[in-house]
């Protein structure tokens, strides 16, 4: 297929990919690379893992889709999961991280009457209009605002928190707890009980966008776990089937009600192959994987500490950035043409989201390519 066909939003790719096996991709080359991007922090499980393939193909093999209207066994089976993960929820399926952000942002104005938002400089949370005027980088909004009213404050700093909230319209606090795209900056407890502070004295909801940090990426299956704080709402996507498109909007039991039939929907949501594969990945996020997410994590943060040209490294679990003292696309390209696939978060931070099955040998690999590309 030519290029040329598709709508210029991505740059020019330098490579495709045609086959992938555990952390490995084969690239149309025909070399094999070693994945610590995991298509930006999506298959966790790794490519082609047994046991959401194996629930795929059944489910495929007996219905593939029904819409929202009927109800679908493995839909019930994977709302019934994640409340139990999350400690009472209920859930509403779309297709992306951005489409259950949007269903936050209504679900917000809805139960609280206000639609003001506060959020963090640096967050992403999608580029639908919606989750877009919510995400702090001027350079993405550039181009499509005026967009909805909202307010930024900056990561981990209180202040600014309470002067980001001086309007009297915020229905919703809106927290990565990881910045992913803004650097891999995590959020501080203390930061974040400010925030759930703040966000019940506004009569406003607290929403963790999980879409990046959620499903064991951090080392416990929701990153709040480590937070000390359950939010309202919760939304997911990306890992949560391994690769098939889903997302999810969780609303605690403790939450006010909002939606009602007609207030929200989505055709291809809920759809029971998407479901089918993430009933798998929930069953296969065992605390012996999360504790080797921790093992590991810690592994890939002493060895990017010690590479040249890096002057910090944060995040959490298998979610890292390392911060360069040089621009880091350049890196990334170099560690692509040495066999590594990773991504930027940002122009000098070098972010590694390998899927959690990555071991020690994969881990030493990509540390002895990046040690090469940094000397280089």
């Amino acid at each position: 297929m030519l290029a040329s066909a598709l709508l210029p939003t991505y740059p020019p790719p330098r490579l495709g990919f045609v086959e992938g096996d555990g952390v490995w991709l084969t690239g149309s080359d025909g070399r094999r690379y070693l994945d610590f991007a995991a298509g930006i922090a999506v298959v966790s499980l790794g490519h082609r893992h047994p046991e959401p393939l194996a629930a795929a193909h059944a489910q495929l093999d007996r219905l593939w889709h029904t819409s929202n209207l009927y109800a679908t066994d493995p839909a019930l089976a994977l709302a019934s999961a994640l409340s139990e993960r999350f400690g009472g929820a209920r859930a509403f399926f779309c297709n992306s991280g951005a489409e259950a952000n949007e269903a936050a942002l209504k679900y917000a104005r809805k139960a609280t009457g206000k639609p003001g938002v506060l959020a963090l400089e640096g967050s992403f949370h999608g580029r639908t209009l919606g989750s877009l005027a919510v995400t702090g980088q001027p350079a993405k909004r550039a181009g499509f605002e005026p967009l909805g009213p909202a307010r930024f404050a900056q990561p981990n700093d209180v202040a600014s928190l309470h002067a980001a909230a001086a309007a009297d319209d915020i229905g919703l606090v809106l927290l990565e707890p990881v910045l992913g795209e803004g650097g891999v900056i995590p959020l501080e407890p203390s930061f974040v009980a400010a925030a759930a502070k703040l966000a019940a004295e506004l009569g406003a909801l607290l929403a963790f966008d999980e879409v990046q940090t959620g499903i064991g990426r951090t080392g416990t299956f929701f990153a709040w776990e480590q937070l000390g704080v359950r939010p309202q709402l919760l939304t997911l996507a990306k890992a949560l089937a391994n690769g098939l498109p889903i997302g999810c909007l969780l609303v605690a039991d403790d939450a006010p009600d909002a939606f009602e039939p007609g207030h929200h929907g989505s055709t291809f949501g809920g759809n029971p192959v998407s479901c089918a594969a993430a009933v798998a990945v929930c069953n296969a996020i065992t605390d012996e994987l999360l504790a080797s997410v921790h093992t590991h994590g810690a592994l890939l943060r002493d060895g990017l500490a010690a590479l040249p040209g890096v002057t910090e490294v944060r995040g959490a679990g298998l979610l890292l950035g390392a911060v360069l003292d040089r621009p880091a696309q350049p890196v990334v390209d170099a560690a692509l043409d040495a066999g590594l696939v990773c991504l930027t978060a940002g122009a000098n931070v070098l972010r590694l989201a390998p899927p959690l099955v990555v071991g020690t040998h994969e881990i030493d690999l990509a540390l002895e390519i990046l040690t090469e590309v940094m000397n280089g």
